[in-house]
Parts: structure tokens; C-alpha cells; sequence
């Protein structure tokens, strides 16, 4: 069984740690699977293969996934979009993820992903999207930058709607937000799959 102490560092492959983390509470992202849950707790197969138990009260924000496409990535959307760099420098994606207004801002920039030595993460506003022979090419733009990303039709398009604890049974695919509470795993958010689709995983 794998312990929080455990647990917390897989953060480090997410955030950048360093002295903050020792000033603020502990945190983690937990990805993986549910082996089971109950109304006030969840147990979670990390994608590491190890075990992770969670405190999940009974009023853990939920929010569900929900399966979008290409036309969907709109001019002044704000999107995550997880890609591999080819050789020559040019980004494809892999997934978008559509935010809802509300969390517009999330993590804006651009920055290393956890798929390998060449994947990328850019959280952003979409300035423009013009077709291309590859796919759609969009144009984003974030504090200090900009990027152009080809979205293939391959890709994955999704975003997320509330939720409910019902939707969180055995099996399926969550990433879990959780701190420390009362020396104890405490989930903050719950991102749980839904009609096929994932939760970035």
C-alpha cells in the first residue's frame, strides 16, 4: 500500500518543488484507476501500478469528462493542449482540453508534459484557428509567449462538467487533487472518465 508521504512525490514529475513545498501543504495529483470507493473514501491504483487510499468526503467537488471535437476549439477559448515535438520543432497534439470559462487561466504557460522528453504542455488562449493539410493549426497565445499547435483529427478533444459521486465507481479512470489534512490523504477535486472519455491522465 502505498503511503501519502509516497504519494506526494509524484508531484515533483508535475510542479516544480523545491523550499515552497516545505512552507505550504502538502499536495499531490494522483492518476489512475479506481479499485473502490465508499461516500467518504476512495482507493486508487496509481498509474505507477502502487496503491494510493484517499480520504473523499462527501462533499468533494466532482467533475466529470465529456468527449468534444475539433470544432469545438474555438477563437478565444481557453485550452490545455498536451503535444510531442517532431524533429523539426513543430508541435502536434496529442489532447485539448477545452476549460470551462470558469477555470480560464489555469496554469497558463507553456512547460515540459510528463509523456516523454518531447512533450509539451501549453495552457492558453486560442488567438486563431486556421486549417491546414495536417489538421488544424491554432495559434495561442500566454503571458510571455506564444505557440502554434497542429491539431490532427486524431486527437483527443474533451472538457469537463459537474459531476456526482455516483459517477465514481470501480474501474473507472480519475486523477485525484488531494492535500494533507489531520495528517491524512484528503481529496480537494475528483476528475473522473465519463462516455469515453479520459481525464488527462
Amino acid at each position: 500500500m502505498l503511503t501519502f508521504r509516497h504519494a506526494a512525490l509524484f508531484v515533483a514529475c508535475l510542479t516544480a518543488a523545491g523550499s515552497a513545498l516545505a512552507q505550504a501543504p502538502a499536495m499531490t495529483r494522483v492518476p489512475g484507476e479506481v479499485v473502490a470507493a465508499t461516500a467518504t473514501t476512495l482507493t486508487v491504483k496509481h498509474t505507477s501500478g502502487e496503491t494510493v487510499e484517499i480520504m473523499a468526503p462527501a462533499n468533494t467537488p466532482v467533475v466529470a469528462m465529456k468527449p468534444l471535437t475539433r470544432a469545438d476549439i474555438k477563437t478565444g477559448s481557453f485550452v490545455g493542449v498536451g503535444a510531442r515535438k517532431d524533429a523539426d520543432g513543430k508541435q502536434t497534439a496529442m489532447q485539448v482540453v477545452v476549460f470551462p470559462e470558469s477555470a480560464r487561466g489555469t496554469g497558463e504557460g507553456h512547460r515540459e508534459w510528463n509523456r516523454g522528453a518531447d512533450s509539451t504542455m501549453t495552457n492558453a488562449n486560442v488567438d486563431a484557428v486556421v486549417d491546414s493539410k495536417n489538421g488544424n493549426d491554432v495559434k495561442l497565445s500566454y503571458k510571455g509567449g506564444s505557440q502554434t499547435i497542429t491539431v490532427p483529427a486524431d486527437a483527443k478533444v474533451l472538457t469537463w462538467v459537474p459531476g456526482t459521486r455516483a459517477d465514481v465507481t470501480a474501474g473507472k479512470k480519475v486523477v485525484v487533487n488531494a492535500t494533507m489534512t489531520d495528517g491524512k490523504p484528503t481529496a480537494s477535486r475528483i476528475m473522473v472518465e465519463k462516455d469515453g472519455a479520459l481525464p488527462p491522465m
